[in-house]
């Protein structure tokens, strides 16, 4: 049994459960989870964990950035902000023109890059009042989603030969490509929504490293000691080991989710405690 991480291109239509589930079965491992989900229409890299020590620092993970390439059709507005929802044409007002490469550079550099407040789609899986916005839609019923408080690295325009707009975007977790493809077309007065996403890097892993779902085999994790290894590192004695594993503190100074190491393996996930280590995670 290998505990490690496993980088897959999730291809367009299964969803990140559906991937998942299938990891499960062809590994013949039921401890499988992820460090954040893409939609079914949406590849690209997905970063999984395998084994129980592995989905023990997930949460390490979770707020990684994000790269992604973005194909944007202009002209034209979806209800849920991508090709999955309803597409209707944009009437575009009298004495608006067309958007130039200019225009659009223009409005990424003034509005998009930087931190903004981006508010998510309705039809998302955020959770309004405990039940998930789509859910709400579905039904028809209205949701007020706030807006919250996201920073995009970098948005470079690859190719653009209107209505096709193409995006290298680096975002912070928790971004909506989607809602960054309507707030363009609303900024540039033309309508737009995804047609196309495509999930680059997570962090520091890409998606030239990744293996295709169908192909994947134990070989290809890699190992929770070499995952952990750019972490923090705290390497312990024989003792502070035996009492890290019983629960007790040890009497060092730490930094918050330092990791812990024994006889060459990462064994507990340490938080600091009156001046003391805590284990907060054993693995």
């Amino acid at each position: 049994m290998r505990h490690g991480f496993l980088l897959i291109n999730k291809p367009v239509g299964p969803s990140s459960h559906d991937c998942v589930y299938k990891a499960r079965r062809l590994l013949h491992e039921k401890k499988i989870g992820h460090l954040g989900t893409l939609d079914p229409a949406a590849e690209g890299l997905m970063v999984m964990a395998v084994g129980a020590k592995a989905l023990k620092v997930v949460e390490l993970f979770n707020k990684l950035p994000k790269e992604y390439e973005a194909t944007i059709r202009l002209g034209e507005i979806s209800s849920t902000y991508d090709r999955e929802g309803v597409i209707e044409e944009f009437e575009i007002k009298p004495g608006v023109s067309l958007p130039t490469m200019i225009d659009i550079q223009n409005v990424i550099s003034d509005r998009i890059i930087g931190k903004i407040d981006q508010v998510p789609p309705a039809h998302s899986a955020i959770k309004i009042g405990g039940e998930r916005a789509y859910r709400k839609m579905r039904q028809g019923r209205g949701v007020n989603i706030p807006p919250r408080e996201v920073e995009i690295k970098k948005c470079e325009i690859l190719d653009f030969n209107y209505p096709i707009l193409k995006l290298r975007i680096g975002c912070s977790s928790g971004t909506y490509i989607r809602s960054i493809a309507n707030d363009l077309g609303v900024l540039l007065r033309c309508g737009g929504y995804l047609q196309e996403l495509r999930r680059t890097k997570v962090g520091d892993w890409s998606i030239d490293n990744s293996t295709e779902l169908e192909d994947l085999a134990w070989s290809d994790i890699t190992p929770l000691k070499d995952v952990l290894g750019v972490r923090f590192r705290i390497d312990l004695t024989s003792d502070q080991a035996e009492d890290v594993r019983h629960g007790r503190d040890i009497d060092i100074k730490v930094e918050q989710d330092a990791i812990g190491w024994s006889e060459g393996f990462p064994i507990a996930v340490l938080a600091p405690a009156g001046g003391k280590a805590h284990a907060r995670k054993v693995l």
